[in-house]
């Protein structure tokens, strides 16, 4: 945006500036907003304009519209002052109670939906400031290298993952343990007699991002010489959990997820007819990352809102 000869001019308050009337669209309230004189922000403007040689906004009755060079700005401004109060943020002592930093988090959406309710309420009491994003992911290829990439790449500030084998250069603790169920609607003939050979016979949906129908359960079942047909696949586990409200699917599900969510779909389980593995449940971020005092407070509160949430579980189903 800025060229190497204008750079020398240029001033960080501009862009605030430039940010507040492209969200007031109007000189005096954006001078409001900024604590400002009108002629003050009309004086900016002008300094703006000249090192953009665009006029940026356009008088109307009603105040000032942007125009297509200020609107092509819009994010590109909007995420150099993210980064910089981001910077200007770490640069205090970390305090949960005035932080206004926003964090991003990888984890399975059948591992979000069990952690964001009590995560969220803890944030709500403690850290009002603080916002969260959430990334999807998934393991590719029966693996989890591409979400330890993108952590090392910094995609996201911390991955909630079910998986155990992580290299050295990550801080990982584990927060809990899962089991998978078979979950299925409430009077499901299957309830009834879950044996291994009725179970392969039914129509099962599979969650996958990517679409593939070969899963964890299927393996474990090849290990026994059996194999199921898998009917449907869906991106989430919380669609998937709507979906066998509706129809005959069975699907295999983390425990506590059904649990948490499954009552208000009238949506039942019980245990695997086959043995499958219990999965820890661990919160993993770049080590150098928790030198960060906000990502080390965010991870605590992670197992923390982990550990709420399965403590709300009902002992039975």
């Amino acid at each position: 945006m800025l060229n190497g000869i204008d750079l020398a001019r240029a001033d960080l308050n501009l862009l605030v500036l430039f940010a507040a009337v492209l969200e007031e669209r109007h000189v005096g309230r954006a001078a409001e907003k900024l604590n400002l004189t009108p002629s003050a922000v009309s004086h900016g403007l002008g300094r703006l304009r000249r090192l953009l040689n665009d006029p940026l906004f356009l008088r109307t009755p009603k105040g000032v519209v942007p125009t297509a060079r200020a609107t092509e700005l819009a994010e590109p401004v909007a995420d150099i002052l993210a980064r910089v109060r981001r910077i200007v943020s770490t640069a205090e002592p970390f305090d949960p109670a005035r932080s206004t930093r926003r964090f991003i988090l990888g984890a399975p959406d059948a591992i979000s939906a069990v952690l964001l309710p009590p995560l969220l309420a803890d944030l709500r009491r403690a850290a009002p400031g603080i916002d969260i994003g959430v990334r999807q992911v998934e393991p590719q290829k029966g693996d989890w290298q591409a979400l330890l990439a993108e952590l090392d790449e910094r995609a996201f500030d911390a991955a909630v993952v079910p998986f155990g084998d992580i290299p050295v250069r990550f801080a990982a603790h584990t927060i809990g343990e899962e089991d998978l169920v078979i979950a299925m609607r409430r009077g499901h003939p299957f309830a009834a007699a879950p044996t291994l050979e009725r179970y392969c016979k039914m129509l099962h949906l599979v969650t996958s991002q990517t679409g593939t129908t070969h899963a964890y359960v299927d393996r474990v079942l090849a290990g026994h010489g059996l194999s199921r047909r898998v009917a449907l696949t869906v991106p989430s586990f919380m669609l998937a959990l709507a979906l066998v409200a509706e129809t005959d699917f069975v699907v295999a599900m983390p425990k506590t997820f059904v649990a948490t969510h499954g009552p208000r779909f009238g949506v039942t389980s019980v245990e695997a007819p086959v043995p499958f593995d219990r999965f820890r449940i661990r919160v993993v971020a770049p080590e150098v990352a928790m030198m960060d005092a906000g990502i080390a407070w965010l991870c605590d509160r992670l197992g923390a809102a982990w550990q709420a949430a399965s403590a709300s579980q009902p002992t039975g189903r």
